[in-house]
């Protein structure tokens, strides 16, 4: 489970960024994007990169996603959402701070899925009854 924090200029591009993770990155969010303020944001990551950032964000958001951090970080490096985002790893000291906040904090507002809540293929051969279809070769190498 891994600590995603998406800053950015506004809902739009962070929403964006979102559904580029989710669509693109294949990974799976298991809690809803909870609004972050943007200042405890900006200083969060100037901490993690030791650096000053050269734009101050405006808008930023934090959930959480199933798969480790690691294998969260090489998805992300593969697309190129339009808002900034960092994996906020445990063994940072601001981990736990972000993580009280995300119990205290609002639902981001605008986000919708865009995966089937069901588990698969629905096969509709038989009367009556739905069967859903697992297929597991898909994304194997994201189960624990």
């Amino acid at each position: 489970m891994a600590l995603i924090l998406v800053r950015g200029e506004n809902n739009s591009k962070v929403l964006n960024a979102i559904a580029d993770m989710e669509r693109h990155g294949n990974l799976n969010l298991i809690s809803k994007p909870k609004v972050i303020d943007a200042n405890f944001a900006d200083s969060l990551v100037e901490s993690i990169l030791n650096s000053k950032l050269r734009t101050k964000s405006k808008v930023a958001t934090a959930f959480f996603v199933k798969e480790d951090t690691t294998l969260s970080i090489m998805q992300i490096k593969k697309i190129h959402p339009p808002a900034h985002v960092v994996v906020v790893s445990d063994e940072y000291e601001g981990y736990e701070k972000l993580q009280e906040s995300l119990d205290s904090a609002s639902v981001f507002q605008g986000y919708h899925s865009h995966r089937a809540k069901n588990e698969g293929m629905i096969d509709y051969s038989i009367k009556g009854n739905k069967r859903h279809i697992k297929n597991e070769k898909l994304n194997s190498y994201l189960k624990k």
